[in-house]
């Protein structure tokens, strides 16, 4: 009886490894071909097959502007969107200190080739130094001190890129992730309540009247989260808060957002009468526990063929959505140029290579590339 089981249970692990070496050899062959039949296409950029659209964007930092990448940022985008240069830790270290020369870096290269420039971000409770929530003693300050000090940095750095910044993320990730917590519990919250909200807008639209500005945040798919901040810019709105829209970060995987929650994840914001955008796409080939720092056991940094397959359909279903919603939305931005460099390579997992854009390491279109364009 043992050796009969035995022998039943070598034989079903033997079909199983079979039917899973066949399953990766027609991944194989279907990339492969798919590959083949990429380098007979003109190869005209992103921008051009999708601006009867919307905008495509991305963000950059100084580094990119030269060489290849350089290259590619003006043959695939009309939009830009600096990284980090521009939160307030970078450009705002001291409080007596600006540290303008890598954001004019960027602003240049915008103004010399004919591109828009978003801003990214005046307040975040991440990468803010410590110096503007304390005096000189070391004590916390005062809310009516942290305004001022949040006045006066608005209002320096929106000035000075008046002429360049058509948009700005001015409040970003306010809400927080815990289901039973609305705003996240940040140094902003704790020393203002919800009025540093308010007045980051009030002291934005104060700075330029002509600005755009937008409330930023990740994880708009989770229906909790996203009902947290439909209800906060509803309330906005009903304050009469400067607000001109919503940016969704699309920091996805080739696991989520499915069609279905994506569609329903642009619609609850287009009733507003506010712009929608798209403001930080890319779609990680991990799954996506955003507060995860430790590898899963299957995540072995290879782009095989099967992830390569899926984020191929992924972006396939993401950008008929945003085709499907192009009265909807107002620009589409991803996060980052190419493979090359991610920010995800290191976040959430330290040294865990990650591929989660249109381009490959060294700057080409991915076969997922050449789906999100084959459609006009």
């Amino acid at each position: 009886m043992n050796n009969q089981l035995n022998y039943i249970k070598a034989r079903t692990l033997k079909q199983i490894l079979l039917l899973s070496m066949l399953f990766n050899l027609v991944a194989c062959n279907t990339t492969k071909q798919q590959s083949e039949n990429n380098t007979a296409k003109e190869y005209l950029g992103l921008s051009h097959h999708y601006k009867a659209y919307f905008p495509i964007g991305v963000a950059v930092s100084p580094r990119a502007l030269a060489g290849t990448q350089a290259e590619l940022i003006r043959k695939n985008f009309v939009s830009m969107t600096p990284e980090n240069v521009l939160k307030t830790g970078p450009i705002h270290p001291k409080e007596d200190t600006y540290n303008w020369e890598p954001a004019d870096k960027i602003a240049a290269f915008a103004k010399a080739n004919n591109m828009k420039l978003r801003g990214h971000a005046l307040l975040w409770h991440n990468q803010t130094p410590d110096w503007l929530f304390v005096d000189d003693a070391g004590n916390e300050v005062s809310k009516e001190v942290l305004l001022q000090r949040l006045e006066k940095h608005i209002t320096e750095v929106v000035t000075r890129y008046k002429n360049v910044i058509y948009a700005w993320d001015v409040v970003n990730e306010a809400i927080s992730d815990k289901p039973d917590e609305f705003y996240r519990n940040s140094k902003w919250y704790q020393i203002c309540g919800e009025e540093f909200i308010t007045k980051a807008f009030e002291f934005a639209r104060a700075a330029d009247t002509d600005l755009q500005l937008f409330y930023n945040d990740y994880e708009v798919i989770n229906p909790v989260k996203r009902e947290k901040i439909y209800q906060m810019v509803t309330k906005l709105q009903a304050d009469g808060v400067p607000i001109d829209g919503v940016g969704i970060q699309g920091h996805w995987s080739v696991f989520e957002p499915s069609e279905k929650v994506l569609k329903e994840t642009i619609e609850q914001f287009t009733g507003l009468g506010l712009q929608v955008q798209i403001t930080e796409l890319d779609v990680s080939i991990y799954h996506k526990e955003h507060s995860a720092r430790e590898k899963h056991e299957d995540d072995n940094d290879t782009f095989t063929a099967d992830l390569k397959q899926k984020q191929i359909e992924q972006y396939d279903m993401i950008f008929r959505v945003f085709r499907e919603n192009r009265d909807k939305l107002s620009s589409v931005t991803f996060w980052n140029v190419s493979d090359q460099y991610s920010w995800l390579d290191n976040f959430p997992v330290k040294n865990r290579k990650d591929y989660p854009l249109l381009f490959d390491q060294e700057n080409k279109p991915k076969d997922a590339y050449w789906k999100v364009v084959d459609f006009d």
